[in-house]
C-alpha cells in the first residue's frame, strides 16, 4: 500500500540521523562520504538513510563522474508547513479564546454582583 507524500516526509524525518543529513545539506550539495562523516555508522547504513529521504521526496541526486551529490529538496518541507499551518491558527484561535475567559473570570466582581 502507497503511503501519501505527507506520511511518507514525516515518516523520514522522525530519524535525527535523518534530520542531522538535511541539516547539513542546507549548507549545500554533498557527497555521501561527506555526508557520512560527523556519524558513526558504514556508509551502507548513511545509504539507506539517504534512500528513505530521496524516497520521500526530500532530497535529490545528481551525477558527476563517479559521483553522486545529494541536494536538498524543499517541495514535501513546505507541504509539512502548509499542514502545520491549519492546526496553528486553530490553537491560536483556542488560546486566544482561553485568554479572554481568564480575563472575564479574574476581573469579575467575586460578590456575584453586578453594578
Amino acid at each position: 500500500m502507497a503511503q501519501d507524500p505527507l506520511s511518507l516526509t514525516l515518516s523520514a524525518i522522525a530519524d535525527p540521523t535523518r534530520r542531522a543529513i538535511l541539516s547539513r545539506l542546507m549548507e549545500g550539495e554533498a557527497s555521501v562520504k561527506d555526508l557520512a562523516a560527523p556519524f558513526d555508522m558504514s556508509i551502507p547504513a548513511v545509504c539507506k538513510h539517504l534512500k528513505v529521504l530521496e524516497s520521500a521526496g526530500l532530497i535529490s541526486r545528481g551525477r558527476i563522474a563517479q559521483l553522486r551529490p545529494c541536494r536538498l529538496e524543499t517541495a514535501p518541507l513546505k507541504e509539512i508547513i502548509t499542514w502545520l499551518e491549519v492546526y496553528r491558527t486553530h490553537w491560536e484561535a483556542s488560546l486566544d479564546r482561553l485568554d479572554g475567559l481568564l480575563d472575564r473570570l479574574q476581573n469579575a466582581d467575586p460578590s456575584g454582583t453586578t453594578s
